[in-house]
């Protein structure tokens, strides 16, 4: 039931229900704007450096701060490590909850933005790649 916009805020509290959520793997990591950015990254790594991927889901605000916790560990891996972004747009559903006895329930759908962003190495290159970093960063550090 979609709710009407001219309804009294003292008449209902809006209650936001969770997102919908993907099933949980081992290496899906849910950025939110709450949870301390270091300690997402350092997860990340951990994950990636045990699997060689991780996927990073971002919701609404939570967003840009997956975009940059993915291109941190990009930069991190120094050309070894590649991402894979895809976006799409969740369906919300809030509650109105009438503050009178009298009122009836109510609820309310709207949309948001998602983000989806896997976090990879190549096995074949990832070697070759490391290599080839740790010796222009040798090349750099002698002159």
């Amino acid at each position: 039931m979609q709710a009407d916009t001219s309804i009294d805020e003292e008449e209902y509290t809006l209650r936001k229900r969770l997102p919908p959520r993907f099933p949980l793997r081992f290496n899906d990591v849910y950025v939110s704007e709450k949870t301390n950015f270091k300690a997402q990254e350092a997860k990340c790594q951990k994950l990636l450096d045990q699997g060689n991927e991780v996927i990073i889901h971002g919701l609404g605000k939570a967003v840009n701060r997956a975009i940059n916790l993915a291109l941190q560990l990009k930069n991190k891996g120094v050309g070894t490590v590649k991402l894979c972004v895809q976006t799409s747009t969740v369906d919300l559903t809030d509650d109105l909850i009438p503050e009178t006895d009298g009122g009836e329930a109510k609820s309310s759908t709207r949309s948001n933005s998602a983000i989806h962003i896997r976090v990879y190495r190549e096995m074949e290159d990832t070697d070759q790649k490391r290599s080839e970093a740790q010796a222009a960063q040798m090349s750099s550090g002698k002159s």
